[in-house]
């Protein structure tokens, strides 16, 4: 059966799923990266797309913008769509100095300011974590890449204009990488189904210095970023 936000039909997700917050980068992936892709759900425009990466099933679906966006998908994917391996596959601002455009931070744990996770967790506090075994396959893959990467902690935040103008040396101050806004909240829905997820995402801005990447520079750090997500999950 179908969810409020998703079309696509029983049996349509493969376990693995890549989750981008943009649905036109969703099908970019699908276009670029996977065999045979076919649309399997637009309801209010969220791209998802089945096909296949070296012979194995996998998916691509957008996750919107923000934790409560990234939230629902997750939790639909999860519980009614069989999706046992969730990778963000995204954006990041960097506020550790040694980052630079085009490195890829893999998040180990996720900060937030958001509240969603006290109330899923009984208003207890609840530290979001990756999956180790996706973890340590990727770091693997990109160290055998010479892909320059970073992994710690990441701040998700639910405002990406936020009133707190010292959040950015706040977070470096903590040893946190970089600035998302849906890490923690995959994260917490993982744990609540008890499934996989990842975050790995590539510095498309450099807070401290206002450096940005432009369009092209984007969409080929994140096709280099999304082909290692591939070859880690897919071959291993």
């Amino acid at each position: 059966m179908t969810t409020p936000h998703i079309a696509a039909q029983p049996g349509a997700f493969a376990e693995l799923c890549l989750f981008p917050g943009d649905p036109l980068r969703a099908k970019h992936i699908a276009d670029t990266h996977l065999s045979d892709a076919v649309l399997i759900s637009d309801t209010r425009n969220m791209l998802a797309f089945t096909g296949s990466y070296r012979g194995v099933p996998v998916s691509v679906m957008g996750s919107g913008m923000g934790m409560p966006s990234c939230m629902l998908y997750a939790q639909e994917l999860f519980q009614h769509y069989g999706v046992q391996q969730l990778i963000r596959v995204g954006s990041c601002g960097s506020v550790a100095p040694h980052l630079t455009l085009g490195d890829i931070v893999v998040a180990q744990g996720a900060c937030t300011d958001s509240a969603m996770n006290r109330h899923t967790f009984g208003d207890y506090d609840f530290a979001p974590i990756a999956d180790y075994s996706l973890l340590s396959r990727f770091v693997n893959q990109c160290e055998a890449n010479h892909q320059r990467i970073a992994v710690g902690n990441v701040f998700s935040t639910d405002s990406f204009y936020h009133p707190d103008k010292k959040l950015n040396q706040k977070a470096e101050a903590m040893g946190a990488l970089a600035l998302d806004m849906e890490a923690a909240a995959l994260y917490a829905a993982a744990a609540v189904h008890k499934r996989q997820a990842l975050a790995v995402m590539t510095v498309s801005d450099e807070l401290q210095t206002g450096l940005g990447l432009s369009a092209l520079e984007r969409q080929t750090a994140f096709n280099d970023m999304t082909e290692m997500v591939l070859e880690s999950t897919v071959i291993y």
